[in-house]
């Protein structure tokens, strides 16, 4: 599956059912290689390789409510202090991103209250900053380092 990321070997294995495993380093597991899966992975190797983003300061597929509602949020990046600074969504590559995608990652963020929000479906990648004077979301040009978050 091409993306528009760099390119990056994963172990992959068949499991019982004759399905794809991929190991996800973060979560030292092998998961199903889903299409959205991939996209995880493969982005959140670009962000610890290309952005220098701690691998031990990311958070794959952790739970939260909201709402009273029980849901997983994709990804987390916390500061070294251990706040969350970062929240970023995934998609499969065709998966449109629209303002629902935007419209969910924001719910999950009512909670958690990061400064950033990313969203990539392995094609387009969106990176947004709270502007505090603003008190609005301003989409950047680029990802930015870890050490500029």
């Amino acid at each position: 599956m091409s993306l528009n990321l760099p390119s990056y070997t994963f172990s992959i294995r068949r499991n019982e059912d004759g399905g794809e495993e991929v190991f996800d380093p973060v979560r030292k597991k092998y998961v199903p290689k889903t299409p959205e899966e991939w996209v995880r992975l493969h982005f959140i190797r670009y962000l610890i390789r290309e952005k220098n983003y701690p691998e031990s300061l990311i958070a794959v597929e952790k739970g939260l409510t909201v709402n009273k509602l029980k849901k997983r949020f994709d990804a987390v990046i916390y500061s070294r202090a251990g706040m969350p600074k970062v929240l970023v969504e995934f998609k499969a590559p065709g998966i449109r991103i629209d303002q629902k995608v935007f419209d969910q990652v924001s719910a999950y963020n009512l909670k958690l209250k990061v400064r950033y929000l990313m969203v990539s479906n392995g094609m387009q990648h969106y990176c947004c900053q709270f502007d505090d004077q603003q008190q609005r979301w301003i989409f950047l040009n680029t990802i930015p380092d870890y050490s500029e978050i």
